[in-house]
């Protein structure tokens, strides 16, 4: 059976560095919080290969293409891929995605948050396989994001 992380290499993505937060910013919370075998997931952007955010930024519909932000939300899921890994070790103690929950800074009228938030689901289950990596999800359209993020995307996972 491969591992999450070979899983990657065949798709041939590759993590970015753990996340690295802008000079002066302090967080009051962890982006991964494991608690027994749960890790909750903060709200994540996309991050560049040094660990820096990388937005993208603005409001999909209006700044961004609902295919690019799709992408972008592909590249959320490397970053809190390589959070998670950077927490717990290996990727293969994840046993099950419970939930994901996606928040698109929408331009007014535009309603395919599902199909943005895909870019995430469809990557977690091509890399942990339908049987852990299938999950109960969220999709929503909001007015804005924090640093004026893009997406934003969170989650819930059970650890071995």
């Amino acid at each position: 059976m491969s591992t999450p992380e070979q899983e990657l290499k065949n798709l041939g993505l590759i993590l970015p560095k753990p996340i690295k937060l802008p000079p002066g910013l302090t967080l009051p919370f962890n982006f991964i919080n494991v608690r027994g075998d749960r890790a909750l997931i903060s709200g994540h952007p996309r991050q560049a290969a040094d660990g820096t955010f990388d937005g993208p930024y603005g409001q999909v519909g209006k700044d961004l293409s609902m295919e690019e932000a799709r992408d972008a939300a592909q590249g959320i899921a490397l970053s809190v891929l390589s959070n998670l890994k950077d927490e717990i070790g290996e990727l293969s103690r994840v046993k099950g995605w419970v939930r994901v929950f996606g928040m698109v800074n929408s331009y007014p009228g535009f309603t395919e948050q599902h199909l943005v938030i895909n870019g995430f689901s469809d990557l977690i289950v091509k890399v942990f396989g339908a049987e852990i990596g299938k999950h109960a999800r969220s999709a929503i359209g909001v007015a804005g994001l924090p640093m004026n993020f893009a997406i934003e995307i969170e989650g819930e996972i059970l650890l071995d």
